[in-house]
């Protein structure tokens, strides 16, 4: 895909995912709430800096400082958990105001990763993507954590979830499921890709250096 293709992809789905019936099934069901969130962080939130990469709209190119790749993503693991401790969930989950505000969290703490690990200048390429993939492993890590912790309690860990119950703790083991899945999985993929191009771009280097020799 081109990249003006990945950011008109990226903004469909955000489209898709708050416009849908996601929000409204949100408010009862927790696999429903889960979706939106790993939509957002990650699907919508790589497409975008893919699509943004190298470009005009590449903010880690333009203010390098602020896009760190680690810092990003310890800052993420803070959006995440925190919204994710009761009281905040369920706020989220019954209010407008309190659901936009976590959205909009999750959508800045997503783009801060996936920007800071695939963007930046060129010039600088093999420190930022390797700090790229250190950070998208880690956020790979603490996103199957959370996930794990979600899909194998064994009682539920938000009382609204489904209305509680054996209901609720089966809806609540779907959306740990699917954040470890998607979630997991998602970061894990880009820090596996930014790992590969790193090795092919140090093998080039090295080709080119004996060429000339």
């Amino acid at each position: 895909m081109t990249q003006p293709s990945l950011l008109a992809a990226g903004v469909a789905l955000l489209g898709i995912l708050w416009l849908g019936p996601l929000p409204t099934l949100a408010q009862r069901h927790f696999s429903a709430h889960m979706t939106m969130h790993m939509g957002v962080v990650a699907v919508a939130a790589p497409l975008l800096a893919l699509g943004a990469a190298g470009g005009r709209l590449d903010l880690a190119r333009r203010f390098p400082r602020l896009f760190s790749p680690v810092p990003a993503s310890a800052a993420e693991l803070v959006i995440v958990w925190a919204w994710h401790a009761p009281v905040l969930h369920h706020a989220a989950r019954s209010g407008a105001a309190a659901l936009v505000t976590e959205q909009g969290m999750f959508l800045l703490a997503g783009l801060l990763v996936w920007m800071a690990s695939l963007g930046g200048d060129a010039r600088a390429g093999g420190a930022r993507a390797g700090s790229g993939v250190v950070a998208l492993l880690l956020t790979s890590m603490h996103m199957t954590l959370l996930g794990a912790l979600l899909a194998l309690s064994s009682r539920p860990l938000y009382a609204h979830t489904s209305g509680g119950g054996p209901a609720g703790l089966d809806d609540q083991h779907l959306g740990g499921a699917i954040m470890l899945l998607v979630g997991g999985l998602s970061y894990l993929a880009g820090g596996l890709g930014l790992s590969a191009a790193l090795l092919k771009a140090r093998a080039r280097t090295v080709a080119e250096r004996q060429g000339v020799r």
